[in-house]
C-alpha cells in the first residue's frame, strides 16, 4: 500500500496552521508536525522523515522561512513551498533566491494547495544536487497562476478526489446558485466559485462567457440559432453579444 505523503507546516498563525492541517488531512496526506518558528523546524527534519516542507515567509522568530528554504535547500534533498500573503516584487525576488518548489499566495482553497504540492512533487527532481529545483523556480510572472491552473489542465474535485480534467475536454460551464457544473463529454463536476473568476483560470483563446450564466469551449459548438448554440445535445442560450462575435468568427 502506498505510503502518504508526509507534510511539514511551518506557520507562526495558529489558526491558519490548523486550516491548513486540516485541509491536507482530508485529502489523506500525513502531517508530521505543525510548527511556529525556524528553530523548531530545524528539530523536526533533523528527527523526523518530511516529504514536503509548507513554509510561511514571516514567522515568529529572527529567521524568516526564507532561511529556512536555504536550510533545507542546503541540507536536505525535499522539496518545499512559500506559503506567504506577499506577492510583492521585492518578497519574490528573495523567495526566488532559495530556489523554491512553488510559491503559494493567501488566502488560498484546498484545491490550491492540493495542486501546489501534487506539482511540487512531480517536478521536483531527487538526488540532484543545488540545480534540483531549477525546473520549478518560481518567478514574478508564475505567481497569479501558480495557485490553481496547470498548462493544459485544472484540478476539478469530486467526492474526496481531485480530477485532472484537460482544457480541451471542457465543453460547457454553467452556473447554479453558488455552485458551478463543469460539464466535459460523459462527467460532470461540481465547484463552488463565481463564473467571472473561474473564466479567468481558463484559457483565453478558447473559453468565452456566452451568457451570465454559462461559459462555453467555442471548440465544442456543434450549431447555432438566433437564441442558442448546441453543445452536445445541449441547448445553452447566448447573448447578442456572444452571438455576433461567433458569426463574425465564423464570416472571417
Amino acid at each position: 500500500m502506498e505510503q502518504p505523503v508526509r507534510i511539514l507546516i511551518v506557520e507562526d498563525n495558529v489558526i491558519i496552521a490548523d486550516d491548513m492541517q486540516s485541509m491536507l488531512e482530508e485529502i489523506g496526506y500525513e502531517i508530521v508536525d505543525n510548527v511556529i518558528v525556524y528553530e523548531q523546524a530545524e528539530e523536526v527534519l533533523k528527527t523526523q522523515k518530511v516529504d514536503l516542507v509548507l513554509i510561511d515567509i514571516i514567522l515568529a522568530s529572527d529567521k524568516t522561512g526564507i532561511d529556512l528554504g536555504k536550510h533545507i535547500r542546503e541540507n536536505y534533498d525535499i522539496p518545499f513551498i512559500f506559503v506567504t500573503s506577499n506577492s510583492d516584487r521585492a518578497t519574490v525576488e528573495n523567495a526566488k533566491t532559495v530556489k523554491p518548489n512553488g510559491y503559494l499566495v493567501k488566502p488560498f482553497e484546498q484545491q490550491d494547495l492540493y495542486t501546489s504540492i501534487e506539482i511540487a512533487l512531480s517536478n521536483f527532481t531527487y538526488g540532484s544536487g543545488e540545480n534540483k529545483a531549477e525546473a520549478n523556480q518560481v518567478t514574478e510572472d508564475d505567481v497569479p497562476m501558480s495557485n490553481s491552473v496547470l498548462k493544459d489542465s485544472i484540478f476539478v474535485k469530486k467526492q474526496h478526489l481531485y480530477y485532472r480534467i484537460q482544457f480541451g475536454d471542457i465543453q460547457f460551464i454553467k452556473a447554479d446558485n453558488v455552485y458551478l457544473e463543469v460539464n466535459t463529454v460523459d462527467k460532470k463536476f461540481l465547484v463552488r466559485s463565481p463564473l467571472k473568476d473561474y473564466l479567468e483560470k481558463l484559457p483565453k483563446n478558447k473559453f468565452y462567457r456566452a451568457h451570465k450564466s454559462y461559459i462555453v469551449n467555442v471548440d465544442h459548438i456543434d450549431a447555432i440559432n438566433s437564441k442558442d448554440i448546441m453543445i452536445n445535445n445541449n441547448l445553452i442560450p447566448i447573448s447578442k453579444d456572444f452571438k455576433e462575435f461567433i458569426i463574425s468568427a465564423m464570416n472571417s
